[in-house]
């Protein structure tokens, strides 16, 4: 059974940091592309990041790049996501997710995604 686990979340200052994690167990991910979403108090999920099976091709959201930054370690088969100067409006229940999206918008979008993790809650006070 596929599980993920994201961890990492909590309350910060604007400005500040925090680290989320996400374990996959149940098979191993290491071909798969993992990524980052999240969804806003009244808005749909929406994509934050994406790494591929490598660690060689990242992608970001407009929104975040520059402040964010998301890395793997396929021997933990853990995705992180790095947060730095984060803004009120960052706030937002993060999750992540595995698939095997084949193109730049498959990586980007929620269907080009198979497991979602349970989410952790990202709340930046200003």
């Amino acid at each position: 059974q596929v599980q993920l686990v994201e961890s990492g979340g909590g309350l910060v200052q604007a400005g500040g940091s925090l680290r989320l994690s996400c374990a996959a167990s149940g098979r191993t991910f290491s071909t798969y592309v993992m990524g980052w979403f999240r969804r806003a108090p009244g808005k749909e999920r929406e994509f934050v990041a994406a790494i591929s099976w490598s660690g060689g091709s990242t992608y970001y959201a407009d929104s975040v790049k520059g402040r964010f930054t998301i890395s793997r370690d396929n021997a933990k088969n853990t995705v992180y996501l790095q947060m730095n100067s984060l803004k009120p409006e960052d706030t937002a229940e993060y999750y992540c997710a595995v698939g095997n999206p084949r193109t730049v918008v498959g990586r980007t979008t929620r269907g080009g995604y198979d497991y979602w993790g349970q989410g952790t809650q990202v709340t930046v006070s200003s």
